[in-house]
């Protein structure tokens, strides 16, 4: 299959490196025909973006700082500039200081809670607020969460605090915008060797755990993830909306380790 996505139109937002899910999820829709455009947020992660974009034939990327509402208009207006329409909406931004991705919850800074819950949840909010308008056929828009949001993880701290409110904005998003045939989802994978997951305490440990533990004893890859997002975009997922979609081989549905690891 190479159409699913053919004549779609795609804005990736939170691509770091290869080895990023927001990345994972760009390639998966390339493949299926979507046309492609990249956010980034100042020069240097511009400069890495930029040849990944190249290697799926695209070169709309535009600068957006998620925490100005100026930067951010400016950057949406220069996407509208290049596009009259946009089908697909991909947000893949979180943030908390690294510093306090360890210890105890109880010790989080006001400052810090105030700026993971601004760039990781409300984010999503004020770019599906600037894209809704865009998607005049209907569209789908998907953002990505983690199992910290529900079940406490060790070190995951306010960022838990961050995807549960994220979450909660799925479920009010996909009720307000469903009428214009818009669906929002999030898609939750279990733990992934990326950029930001290398940020929380514990990191390695937590990824040997899932993948010594899962029934499929294994952690879920950036194809599995892509794959998901394509079916979402898709009309295939044209009845799917306001849903969390877990994407990590069966962890979250243990109670315990497998009985050889307690």
């Amino acid at each position: 299959m190479a159409d699913l996505l053919k004549g779609k139109r795609a804005l990736v937002m939170g691509v770091a490196n290869d080895r990023s899910i927001a990345w994972g999820i760009a390639k998966a829709l390339a493949g299926e025909g979507a046309e492609l455009a990249f956010s980034y947020q100042g020069d240097a992660f511009g400069k890495r973006v930029e040849p990944l974009a190249a290697s799926l034939g695209s070169t709309l990327l535009v600068d957006m700082d998620v925490t100005d509402d100026t930067a951010l208009d400016a950057g949406f207006d220069a996407l509208w500039q290049k596009w009259d329409r946009i089908d697909i909406l991909i947000h893949a931004i979180a943030y908390s200081d690294k510093a306090e991705l360890t210890g105890r919850f109880i010790d989080t800074s006001r400052a810090n809670f105030k700026n993971s819950l601004d760039i990781s949840c409300y984010s999503f909010i004020e770019v599906a607020r600037r894209t809704a308008p865009k998607m005049t056929g209907g569209g789908t828009m998907l953002t990505l969460t983690y199992g910290g949001s529900n079940r406490v993880t060790p070190f995951y701290n306010v960022m838990g605090v961050a995807k549960a409110a994220l979450e909660a904005s799925v479920r009010y998003l996909a009720n307000d915008l469903g009428p214009d045939g818009i669906r929002v989802n999030a898609i939750s994978p279990g733990p992934m060797k990326t950029l930001a997951g290398a940020a929380i305490g514990g990191a390695r440990k937590t990824y040997r755990h899932t993948e010594e533990n899962a029934p499929l004893r294994h952690n879920a890859t950036l194809e599995s993830i892509g794959g998901t997002a394509v079916y979402l975009a898709s009309d295939w997922g044209n009845c799917t909306t306001g849903e969390i979609i877990t994407v990590d081989s069966g962890f979250h549905v243990l109670g315990m380790p497998q009985s050889e690891n307690l």
